[in-house]
């Protein structure tokens, strides 16, 4: 019994994990977005029984790596997005980074998950909780004021 449990936990782990990492990680900056997948996932073996159940496991443990990076956040009062390189790197717009901080959690979540790692909006939705239009409406707004603040034209 013990072996079928850690079978499947590992085989959801190896499902979930990326997906988890990247989620958290647009929302909260690598630091404290790979901490709180990390914490979500051990939570998940604590309480596999009841996860394993869960009809969205992944949006489940999403929202038990947000309490967990809140925390953190309010611990070390840090910013979600690192300040930008002293050198940035050619492909980089140097000041995305300042940009990206001026956007809602939210927004900035739909942005870099949508726009930097491909997701489809229904995956965005899924994972957050929301409908599809919601994340559209974060990814709209979001796009507007990255544009607005770094003075590009649509």
């Amino acid at each position: 019994m013990i072996a079928r449990t850690e079978d499947s936990f590992t085989a959801f782990v190896h499902s979930a994990r990326d997906s988890l990492n990247v989620a958290l990680t647009a929302a909260y900056g690598p630091e404290t977005g790979h901490e709180a997948a990390a914490e979500a996932l051990a939570y998940a073996w604590r309480h596999w029984d009841r996860v394993n159940a869960m009809e969205q496991p992944i949006a489940y443990l999403y929202r038990v790596g947000q309490s967990k990076a809140r925390r953190h956040l309010a611990w070390l009062r840090r910013r979600a997005c690192p300040p930008a390189p002293s050198s940035p790197e050619p492909w980089i717009e140097p000041a995305l980074p300042g940009a990206l901080q001026t956007l809602s959690r939210r927004q900035r979540t739909a942005v870099v998950l949508v726009c930097g790692f491909g997701w489809t909006q229904r995956e965005v939705a899924d994972l957050l909780g929301v409908s599809r239009s919601t994340v559209e409406q974060h990814l709209t707004r979001g796009l507007s004021r990255l544009r607005h603040y770094l003075k590009v034209t649509p």
